[in-house]
């Protein structure tokens, strides 16, 4: 327990994914608030930091897969895997969370104000998340994938920019996203549709919650697996 106690939030859900569903009960960031301490993490958030020790102890005693070992994975793999999971997830839903989130602002935001500050953050997400993936798929994954290809060519000559900048400038921004998404859970009072919320109301409700948790999923394998794994192969390489 001590040992796991000074282990980052982040390293304990790349070792297992499992124990994210503990931080989540406690309102720990495993994904960009990832570099805390467990015992850090539970003192910003004032929780019994002995109770989330045991909980994730449990887990990680119990026997059950914790699904994909992304922490072994080559890092073109989780690059792809990234693009193509969680990207084209974004890019599919954003649409039509918009459509909703526009329907419900026309239909019930006489009664309910509060979807149109919803309605205004979810723009912004949708618009920073397009431009942002695109800087990953253009510049930022390319060089990791010729970071990949160089260590397993034993290739020790290879010369281009560092990616220190591009993955700091990514964190950055995974921070300022996150922090929206946390906005709107807070207006939407963690995604509960009202007594007098309609179907459309209850899912695009649902379809926010649902996006939160795969955005959590998604930077958390870019700011705790990928990112510091690139960085370690590249001082490994170049350095």
């Amino acid at each position: 327990m001590e040992v796991l106690q000074t282990t980052k939030v982040g390293v304990t859900v790349a070792r297992d994914y499992r124990t994210a569903s503990v931080f989540q009960k406690y309102g720990i960031d495993f994904c960009c608030k990832g570099g805390l301490s467990i015992e850090d993490a539970c003192k910003r958030k004032e929780v019994d930091k002995d109770e989330v020790l045991t909980a994730i102890s449990e887990i990680l005693a119990a026997d059950g897969s914790s699904g994909d070992d992304f922490n072994s994975w080559p890092l073109d793999k989780l690059a792809d895997y990234i693009e193509q999971k969680h990207h084209r997830y974004v890019t599919e839903q954003t649409p039509i969370l918009l459509q909703f989130l526009e329907k419900l602002c026309r239909v019930h935001g006489s009664r309910h104000p509060e979807l149109f500050d919803i309605e205004s953050e979810f723009n912004y997400v949708a618009r920073e998340l397009a431009m942002h993936m695109k800087k990953e798929e253009l510049v930022l994954f390319p060089a990791v994938k010729k970071l990949a290809e160089a260590n397993q060519n034993d290739d020790k000559n290879i010369a281009f920019g560092s990616i220190q900048a591009p993955i700091q400038t990514m964190m950055q921004e995974h921070d300022i996203e996150g922090e929206r998404m946390v906005k709107i859970a807070g207006l939407s009072d963690s995604y509960a549709a009202p007594a007098d919320g309609c179907t459309t109301y209850r899912i695009a409700f649902q379809m926010l919650k649902d996006f939160e948790e795969d955005l959590h999923k998604h930077i958390h394998l870019e700011n705790n697996i990928l990112f510091p794994k690139a960085l370690e192969l590249e001082i490994e390489i170049q350095g």
